[in-house]
């Protein structure tokens, strides 16, 4: 320990006191330095490839394609055993995650941790800057240097996550709005004598006006069956993709309904009926909510000021009659 404090003064004497900031930004930045090379050359598994082929189904690679451009976020490709999650589960849910924020490129899992690492580093070594630059117009002690230099790039790398956070809840809530408006127009729909799948196809277009995120689901959900898809496993992957209870609920009840032959329109007015009920609880609650989240607003803004209109003048009076300024 007395051997580290030494050390600790020999630095802050050489290099001020920023010194143990440097001395540890300087290691890591050397480290990933370091690290890089070895990670970007490493040699492919022969396993790999041959997994890679079988999926193609041969071996054979068109040499027109390989002259072709690739898109810029293909170049992530030989970056991808370390922008990827090692696990398929863990992999399989971050695909999940950045569909259900609306990212469905095949790159979408690569390019998020490309962005984590990216700002990450870089808010890292604007902080590292930001310190060397202020070290010198005041005493600062060493935990404040280490918060402004570690703190940017925390920020920079937890940035990405709350974006995709942010992503996924507004479009949740996009689709529990137009959710009920949907299920009425594919009633209407399926009532006027069209099938489920062009009932589909409908909502899909006029849905997109008002609920972009929905009316994008119910366009991949009709591309799909247009496709040749199996009806029942295109809806539950529309259920499983908006991550939505009453999605998957409708999901459950459309495949019932189809598997033991009974009315789609009948199933489709319960549950439309059921859907507009939920949004009209769910309305209500907002509403006896408003009242408590309101209470704080007015005894924060309404109660101060009341108290000096009513009170400040007395309290004057007292303090300058016991001031020794008041007339007797």
């Amino acid at each position: 320990m007395e051997l580290f404090n030494q050390i600790n003064t020999l630095i802050e004497v050489t290099l001020g006191p920023a010194g143990p900031v440097m001395v540890i930004a300087g290691l890591g930045l050397g480290l990933m330095l370091l690290a890089l090379p070895s990670m970007l050359n490493r040699r492919a598994d022969p396993l790999d490839k041959l997994r890679a082929g079988a999926r193609k189904g041969t071996g054979k690679t068109d040499p027109n394609k390989a002259l072709r451009s690739t898109d810029y976020a293909d170049k992530l490709e030989k970056y991808a055993h370390f922008l990827e999650p090692a696990k398929a589960e863990e992999l399989s849910a971050a695909k999940l995650k950045m569909v259900r924020a609306g990212y469905r490129s095949k790159n979408a899992v690569r390019m998020y941790h490309a962005a984590q690492f990216v700002l990450g580093l870089g808010l890292l070594i604007v902080g590292v800057i930001y310190t060397l630059a202020t070290k010198d117009e005041g005493k600062a002690d060493t935990t404040m240097l280490l918060m402004s230099t570690l703190v940017p790039g925390l920020a920079g790398y937890f940035l990405p996550s709350y974006w995709v956070e942010r992503r996924i809840q507004t479009r949740r809530e996009e689709m529990v709005c137009g959710f009920p408006d949907s299920l009425d127009m594919m009633l209407v729909c399926v009532e006027a004598g069209q099938s489920l799948d062009q009932s589909i196809i409908r909502v899909a277009k006029e849905i997109k006006l008002g609920y972009p995120a929905l009316g994008e689901e119910y366009e991949i959900v009709a591309q799909e069956i247009k496709a040749g898809k199996e009806r029942a496993q295109v809806l539950r992957d529309f259920g499983e993709r908006s991550g939505i209870p009453d999605i998957a609920s409708f999901v459950t009840t459309m495949v019932q309904s189809a598997t033991f032959g009974t009315s789609i329109a009948e199933a489709l007015r319960v549950y439309a009926g059921e859907m507009r009920d939920k949004r009209v609880m769910r309305a209500e609650e907002k509403a006896n909510v408003l009242p408590t989240k309101l209470t704080l607003g007015t005894m924060l803004f309404t109660v101060p000021p009341l108290l000096i209109i009513l009170i400040g003048p007395s309290l004057h009076g007292i303090a300058t009659t016991l001031g020794g300024g008041g007339v007797f």
